[in-house]
């Protein structure tokens, strides 16, 4: 989380990141976070619950965190060993976008303009 934390840092220091996307980050989070309690919710009640794969898009998005904090809070999806592979898969691809996109700017420009 401190490295995720740093990219940011260095990202908004170097303007390589819009400022309003720090605010974005912590409202994907909010967002993050409160899906997973709704999630718990509706397992503890045996109503509709959220996909696992909506779970994972958020995580992957940069609502990592949030879901690492949930996980351990909520003692939420933190035993299922399946889930927490992939989601322990979107935080490292997470983070080595935003690496990319705050280390190496053009790398990321020729790998968009080759797709």
């Amino acid at each position: 989380m401190l490295l995720w934390l740093g990219l940011w840092a260095w990202g908004a220091w170097a303007q390589r990141l819009p400022l309003w996307w720090l605010g974005a980050a912590a409202a994907l989070n909010l967002l993050t976070f409160f899906t997973y309690a709704l999630d718990k919710s509706a397992a503890q009640r045996g109503t509709w619950r959220t996909r696992e794969s909506h779970l994972h898009l958020l995580a992957l998005l940069g609502g990592w965190p949030a879901a690492w904090w949930a996980q351990q809070w909520l003692r939420h999806k933190s035993r299922k060993q399946d889930f927490r592979a992939v989601y322990w898969g979107t935080v490292v691809l997470n983070c080595v976008a935003l690496a990319v996109w705050t280390l190496r700017p053009q790398t990321l420009r020729e790998v968009l303009s080759f797709l």
